[in-house]
């Protein structure tokens, strides 16, 4: 194995900064958002070019190391830090230009969703992306990206154009629909490996100046109920409202009366990009339902996408998650599975289900990579979280038995960015037929297995 002596050796002149074990910044280098990841990678590059990446890359080759990458280092699996791997992070790379005439985006690879929300929304557009700023946009876009404007324009990689990419060979490829169609396929939802995107082209969307907001919060004994209500609205569910339903406990807000703060409970957050009359008919039967407290108000579109970023959402948790897909409308089944698996659910932890159809619905599953069918559905997202290391394993084995009570109501696919520890079972049942395919194309990208684990 390379020495560290070695390794510097091998990077001097090829750009970037190189963090190794030793350093002084090392280990503030390999924090990742989920405290549960403590890996020891080799060497850490801060790459702020494509350039930079090529001669990492090289590196890379010469010293015998896999390679892993760094965007947001947002993931719950810790897939971006490899242990005695090189990471190329992208974190400096974090530009954006905005064609607002064309509707398009020029995006770096380390840029956050928040980076991307402010650009872009200065010009009255955006991305569907996920619900958390803090979010590397690299990470979300590779495996799939939902979140309130899913309903209403697809996924991230619907949304995708084309992409600017480092191969494991040291090319420099603009990728798209007509310039090497199989790797944009596979990036489309495909996951990371095939290489290091070092820019995002992405197609932006008008949204209003302000969007419609309301969270309505119901009492833990509720769930069926709430459940029930959910399923309900989201039957006629206006195209331009989104719906959240979150089994949590409530935030220590200043909107929440002091004796609900931090009680466990179902919130239901519908969002309004339309009408503002669509909304307040769906939010009065919300309230009509008599909630424990609600909150209704118009917020500017970056600050929706904030609103979660703290909480249960913040850097430094320990966070354990599994995802399925469910049906839409959802089973009495599912309604008294979800209802009765939260009991077991610790402060921080949560089941969030996001709505899937619509815009998501009239992509055909072949169009791109994405680990799921297009038929309408739901996606859960079952998080088990602890501030500590104290009471994880608790809340591991919680998301693991809801997990395993939806199995026999999940649809086909899965989602693998809400998944923490992916096996091969799970990359199968998300790709079906799509994994060899898949794995043909990083074959041929990456025919020495510079990205694949070893």
């Amino acid at each position: 194995m390379t020495t560290v002596t070695g390794l510097r050796g091998l990077h001097s002149g090829a750009g970037g900064d190189l963090v190794t074990q030793g350093d002084a910044g090392y280990d503030a280098a390999r924090v990742m958002w989920n405290a549960d990841v403590d890996r020891y990678p080799a060497a850490i590059v801060r790459c702020s070019s494509a350039q930079e990446v090529v001669a990492s890359l090289r590196v890379a080759r010469e010293a015998g190391l896999r390679v892993t990458v760094r965007g947001g280092g947002h993931g719950s699996s810790g897939a971006a830090l490899g242990d005695g791997a090189l990471v190329v992070d992208l974190g400096r790379m974090r530009d954006l230009t905005v064609d607002p005439e064309r509707r398009t985006a020029w995006v770096g690879g380390g840029a956050l969703l928040s980076d991307l929300d402010a650009g872009t929304a200065a010009h009255g557009l955006a991305v569907p992306t996920g619900a958390v700023s803090h979010t590397g946009l690299g990470g979300i876009t590779l495996g799939g990206g939902m979140g309130w404007l899913t309903r209403r324009h697809g996924l991230t990689v619907d949304n995708l154009l084309g992409a600017e990419v480092v191969t494991a060979d040291g090319l420099v490829r603009r990728v798209g629909p007509e310039a090497d169609p199989d790797l944009f396929w596979a990036l489309r939802g495909g996951g990371s490996g095939f290489g290091v995107v070092t820019r995002f082209e992405l197609a932006l969307h008008p949204i209003p100046p302000l969007v419609d907001m309301g969270m309505f919060f119901y009492d833990a004994d509720r769930g069926m109920e709430v459940l029930r209500l959910a399923r309900e609205l989201m039957t006629d569910l206006p195209a331009t409202l989104n719906m959240f339903v979150v089994s949590m406990n409530a935030p220590p807000e200043p909107f929440v009366p002091e004796e609900h703060r931090f009680a466990p409970g179902w919130a239901i957050i519908v969002t309004g990009f339309g009408a503002a009359e669509e909304h307040h008919a769906v939010a009065a039967r919300l309230g009509a339902a008599e909630p424990l407290f609600s909150m209704v108000t118009p917020m500017p579109y970056p600050a929706l996408q904030q609103m979660i970023d703290e909480g249960p959402s913040a850097p430094g948790v320990h966070c354990y998650d599994k995802a399925c897909f469910l049906e839409l409308p959802l089973s009495d089944t599912a309604i008294r599975t979800l209802a009765d698996g939260v009991a077991g659910r610790g402060p921080l932890s949560l089941c969030l289900l996001y709505m899937l159809d619509g815009a998501y619905a009239t992509v055909d599953d072949e169009a791109t990579a994405f680990g799921g069918g297009r038929s309408p559905r739901l996606n859960a997202f079952i998080v088990g979280q602890t501030p500590s290391a104290d009471g994880f394993e608790g809340q591991q084995t919680w998301a693991r038995a809801l997990h395993a009570a939806l199995a026999p109501v999940a649809l086909d696919g899965r989602y693998l960015n809400g998944v923490a520890d992916p096996d091969d079972e799970d990359r199968r049942t998300a790709y079906g037929a799509k994994l060899d395919r898949l794995e043909m194309i990083r074959r041929a990208y990456d025919p020495e297995g510079l990205f694949a684990p070893r």
